[in-house]
């Protein structure tokens, strides 16, 4: 599992993290709520962007394998403090050691025509045999209109 990088930023105990489910605003797992409930620091958006790769469906949220060759899958990067990390992978259910769904990892998202170091919670494509993939690329879309 990778581990969190400190990022240029003002604060260093501020990092970024693309989110593209459940993680996003409004949705179940609100980063922003997540923070409130524990004292953290509110997560600042920097704005949307997208990974390349597939989005699957798993019921309740979503799934995504990272692939340079796949679809564009839409999320947020957010600031946030370093603090939010533990509580993020708890919600991921990210812990050492363990074959998880959910990892950790740090990728390159392009921002505005910046590249932005993020932390992501891609899944292990072992886990995704049989799942519908979200071919627009957008976790949020896809669960309103099946609703």
């Amino acid at each position: 599992m990778s581990q969190p990088m400190n990022l240029p930023v003002s604060n260093p105990g501020l990092i970024h993290v693309f989110v593209y489910g459940t993680l996003r605003a409004g949705e179940a797992n609100d980063l922003r709520v997540a923070a409130a409930a524990r004292g953290i620091p509110e997560p600042e958006l920097l704005g949307s962007a997208s990974l390349h790769g597939r989005l699957y469906d798993f019921g309740a949220y979503p799934g995504l394998v990272l692939d340079p060759t796949g679809t564009a899958v839409r999320g947020d990067i957010y600031r946030i403090d370093a603090a939010l990390v533990p509580v993020l992978d708890e919600i991921e259910e990210v812990y050492p050691g363990g074959d998880a769904l959910f990892v950790r990892e740090n990728h390159a998202v392009v921002l505005g025509g910046s590249t932005v170091d993020c932390i992501v919670y891609p899944v292990s494509a072992q886990h995704v045999a049989g799942r519908p993939v979200i071919t627009g690329g957008d976790w949020v879309a896809h669960r309103l209109a099946r609703e």
